[in-house]
């Protein structure tokens, strides 16, 4: 198969892949000495014993391959750049948005985001809602966006012959697939469409692009799909229980931005089934989309690559979708994944598919070895238990092979995860993800390699609640594992101290980070309240507020699809009628102004932070602002905090799960005056602080607090009569003549 000539330098700096190989040579080594001097003799120990360290050891060798092949395969570039091509060149583009249960509003975005995409030409951008729910509502949604509805009573297939039906009924020769909750950035086709005519393309030294002559194309050169990566607006289920937004990434990030573009140098990325651009002519030669799995696009592009076409993973985001909000569904939606993929690989026949060569072969068994790893992790679990509470040595060595032969190697391993991660994973956290999951993993997984299949399609649901729904019972696995982790790690201290064993601090040292994994784990599982309906983007973008004639300006502080708040330098008057507050804001090419009504209103070292809730928004508005909200960088953290330790973890989760939160019900600024005015009337009156339609006073400087009051401002005349029973609680009767004179600003400014 002939392929563009990507130059092979070096992404990462030469200090890095010194790194690289110091930790394979290290490893390497390690797993030599573990297997000819550490697997205890059944003879002296017991047969069990020997057993058990044989599966201990397997389990370390083959996260060692699998480490081992993710830092080579990260150390190149692998990506070719993107070519320039005419604007005549661009194709006409089907877009296929699958659905099948999925809420008419979440759908809504989706396709508002496929409309706003930047072409060359609009006219070749075919959007299809690809409904195999054949329901009333989408194909009135499609209606009212202008575009296409393919609906498919009892689909046998799911999402394949969703899918296929619609490439039955289309005809552009490139495809992109949306999955419903996916929403693309405008660049999304820009970004992705030039790299199909690469076999077309030469690029000098220079950088500088052109056309192949005739006998310079390689006709077996054939593109297959264009994958980038599945991201998030809102926090994945680990950020989000963890209390960690901004200090972990996404915990698919990892696989989309680092791992699948590796896999770009065998030719193997996979095929997410979203946020793709493919060729028609490449899903035909195989066979469409695949039918009678539950990971159809997994083979597909097994099946694509197979058939000589190129593919490759990028690791630019160019849409967002959301993340399962639920453990249920989490869990469901990776064992669905995992069974799916064991299985595809025994459907295309890896191991002896002639159109697969050898490099694609091993990335591809790397999938099938990964989802051993819940087996491996229950493993590690596990072993230092039965070497000490059950005294049976999975491990026989002394202190010094340990710190001259594995202590080296643990280290370089976790420096080289953090280099080859591109920051965005460390063993650690790799190895809490693992902990949360394995109970729910392990079975599913023997089941799928027992022929034991499973062929229902679960939807993954992206419905969600501001409910906190208790998940404890998924953590009755780790609760046990604790128990008896902390039991074993007892008897090690005790064990340690006695016999004054200083080859013990490995075995305490291992019982205590699982001990440390599983107690995270079960935070995880112990959820967090969510108190919003929808996502907060921390976004700051200038704002023109409006009240009637009254503008003020600010920069918003958060925004969300209800509301949005904003940071004042000076208090202003925002009321809380429907309504009444105007925003203007304009971001990255979009404009458009928002209506809605003050819900609180608090006072910050900077200056006044207000919260606006919107009214109802509909038509352009509503498609221009939904498009500020989601044609962007959600602001969730990219790469590991440096603040991210076990304790640190530990600590904040503790601390976060005690704390109690307090909000804000403040609707109007309560400025601090402390200023004596005089009255129209004889007197004088301190005004202790004012909120636009209310102030405090006091009658002093021998002066009674009347029914009614003029006081003398520097611009105007404040007529106020007192409120209620609250001494000195005056409501302001002409509020608005003095806003609108400036008063309250001269007021306001003088503080």
């Amino acid at each position: 198969m002939g392929r563009i000539k990507i130059k092979k330098q070096n992404y990462k700096g030469k200090r890095e892949v010194i790194w690289i190989w110091l930790a394979a040579i290290s490893m390497t080594i390690y797993i030599l000495w573990r297997g000819f001097c550490t697997i205890p003799n059944h003879a002296v120990y017991g047969w069990l014993a020997a057993i058990c360290g044989i599966i201990l050891l397997s389990a370390e060798a083959i996260s060692m391959l699998e480490g081992i092949g993710h830092f080579f395969s990260s150390r190149k570039k692998s990506v070719p750049d993107k070519p320039v091509i005419p604007i005549g060149w661009y194709p006409h583009i089907d877009v296929f948005i699958a659905t099948h249960n999925e809420d008419v509003e979440l759908l809504y975005k989706t396709v508002n985001g496929c409309r706003h995409m930047r072409y060359t030409d609009q006219n070749k951008i075919h959007i299809y809602l690809c409904d195999d729910g054949n329901r009333p509502a989408v194909a009135g949604l499609a209606e009212r966006m202008g575009v296409g509805y393919l609906g498919l009573p009892e689909n046998k297939h799911a999402k394949a012959g969703n899918l296929n039906n619609a490439l039955s009924k289309t005809s552009s020769p490139y495809i992109v697939t949306f999955d419903a909750d996916m929403i693309p950035t405008r660049e999304f086709l820009m970004e992705t469409v030039p790299y199909m005519f690469l076999p077309r393309l030469k690029q000098s030294d220079n950088g500088l692009w052109a056309e192949r002559d005739e006998d310079e194309i390689d006709e077996t050169f054939k593109m297959g799909f264009i994958q980038t990566p599945q991201s998030f607006y809102n926090p994945d289920l680990f950020q989000f229980n963890f209390f960690s937004e901004n200090r972990i990434p996404n915990e698919q990030d990892f696989f989309f931005r680092e791992v699948n573009v590796g896999r770009n140098n065998s030719n193997a990325c996979i095929y997410a089934g979203s946020n793709t651009l493919i060729s028609r002519e490449a899903l035909e030669a195989a066979g469409g989309i695949s039918t009678g799995t539950i990971t159809e696009d997994f083979e597909t592009g097994i099946k694509i690559q197979a058939k000589g076409y190129t593919c490759y993973a990028l690791d630019k985001v160019l849409a967002h979708g959301l993340a399962p909000t639920d453990i249920d569904n989490l869990l469901k939606q990776r064992v669905r994944w995992g069974r799916g993929c064991i299985a595809s690989l025994r459907r295309v026949n890896l191991l002896f598919n002639k159109g697969i060569p050898i490099g694609g072969k091993l990335s591809y068994l790397a999938c099938w070895t990964y989802w051993w790893t819940f087996l491996r992790r229950f493993i590690y679990i596990v072993a230092p238990i039965l070497f000490v509470a059950f005294d049976i040595p999975v491990v026989v060595c002394g202190l010094r092979e340990i710190l001259f032969i594995w202590l080296p190697s643990y280290l370089l391993y976790n420096h080289v995860l953090k280099v080859a991660s591109g920051g965005i994973r460390s063993q650690r956290w790799s190895n809490i993800v693992d902990t949360t999951i394995f109970p729910y993993m392990i079975l599913p997984m023997l089941m799928e390699t027992l022929l034991l299949k499973e062929t229902e399609f679960h939807v993954t649901d992206k419905s969600r609640t501001v409910e906190k729904k208790s998940d404890l019972q998924f953590a009755i696995p780790h609760l046990f594992l604790l128990v008896v982790d902390l039991y074993a790690l007892m008897v090690a201290v005790a064990t340690a101290l006695r016999d004054q064993n200083l080859g013990a601090v490995i075995l305490i040292y291992w019982l205590a980070v699982n001990g440390l994994n599983l107690v995270m784990a079960i935070f995880f599982m112990a959820g967090r309240k969510n108190m919003r309906t929808n996502d907060r983007f921390f976004v700051k973008i200038p704002v023109k507020v409006t009240y009637k004639d009254k503008k003020y300006y600010g920069v918003t502080q958060d925004l969300s699809e209800s509301g949005l708040s904003f940071l004042s330098g000076k208090a202003i008057y925002a009321p809380d009628g429907v309504g009444e507050v105007a925003v203007h804001l304009k971001a990255d090419g979009y404009e458009t102004t928002v209506k809605g009504h003050a819900v609180h209103v608090v006072k910050q070292e900077n200056g006044w932070k207000y919260g606006i809730q919107l009214d109802e928004l509909s038509g352009r508005e509503k498609d221009t602002y939904y498009q500020i909200l989601y044609d962007r960088d959600h602001g969730l953290a990219k790469k590991m905090s440096k603040s991210v330790s076990i304790f640190d973890d530990v600590f904040l989760n503790i601390h976060k799960r005690t704390e109690r939160s307090t909000e804000s019900r403040r609707r109007l600024p309560r400025v601090a005056i402390d200023r004596v005015f005089p009255l129209t009337e004889e007197g004088h009156v301190r005004m202790v602080d004012c909120n636009y339609e209310f102030v405090i006073l006091s009658g002093e400087e021998g002066c009674g607090l009347r029914q009614k009051l003029k006081i003398v401002l520097p611009n105007g005349i404040m007529c106020c009569s007192k409120a209620g029973q609250k001494e000195g609680l005056y409501h302001v009767d002409n509020m608005e003549e003095l806003l609108f004179c400036g008063a309250y600003d001269e007021l306001f400014a003088s503080v």
